[in-house]
């Protein structure tokens, strides 16, 4: 029995809990807009495809016009304004930095799928003191596609030297259960993300309620046969 040769892991909802963060850049471009504040838990059911989209639904539920040249416009400002605030208030969530070097000590190297632009994904990394533990990072920016495209989770393995027989990928959404779908790619969820659809219904090779259960389930999975 051995684990997977890489594992490649989503970043908010899965590795951290990112939201207030994420809702303080947002609501201050919003508010230099004219806009008022959104809550956070009105921001976290935005998260999952990207922050262009979480803009534009952020718009959306100012009854404001989404368009695009809009959206491209606060997309740099949000950035700006998101850089210097990325680690303020996010945390990774628990048993997090423990189960990443239980899995490097496995001999699985480790990499980061996210839909968020990779130069913040890699801010947030270090300001947690984590970055040293992975070896590859996809963000939303990094390639022409995000997920649910399978495209970012298959750069994501051939940055770790794995093929997606022998991968993993970890997360917390649609976006992320789909994408590993497409990508020929065994898949484990957990329920504690920012996932808008109950993650039992989507497709998945195991689901963990809480960090520290993802080493048993990764076992579990090991027994199975490499080939997808």
């Amino acid at each position: 029995m051995s684990w997977p040769k890489g594992i490649l892991f989503d970043l908010d909802g899965t590795l951290v809990d990112s939201a207030a963060d994420m809702a303080a850049a947002l609501n201050h471009v919003l508010m230099e807009d004219g806009f008022p504040e959104l809550g956070v838990e009105a921001v976290t059911r935005m998260i999952g495809r990207g922050i262009q989209l979480i803009i534009e639904r952020a718009l959306v539920a100012h009854d404001a016009e989404a368009t695009q040249a809009r959206v491209d416009d606060i997309y740099p400002r949000y950035r700006e304004a998101y850089i210097p605030r990325a680690v303020e208030q996010t945390r990774l969530f628990p048993g997090v930095a423990d189960v990443l070097q239980e899995c490097r000590e496995s001999g699985a190297r480790l990499g980061v799928c996210t839909n968020k632009p990779e130069e913040i994904s890699r801010v947030i990394l270090s300001g947690l003191d984590v970055d040293a533990l992975f070896d590859a990072v996809i963000g939303g920016d990094t390639l022409a596609t995000k997920k649910p495209d399978p495209a970012p989770v298959l750069e994501g393995l051939r940055r770790l030297g794995c093929e997606p027989g022998d991968g993993l990928m970890i997360g917390d959404s649609a976006a992320d259960a789909n994408a590993a779908k497409a990508a020929g790619v065994r898949a484990i969820l957990v329920t504690f993300g920012y996932s808008q659809d109950p993650v039992r219904g989507l497709p998945n090779d195991g689901i963990v309620e809480s960090f520290a259960d993802l080493p048993d389930a990764i076992s579990r999975l090991a027994g199975l046969a490499t080939t997808v």
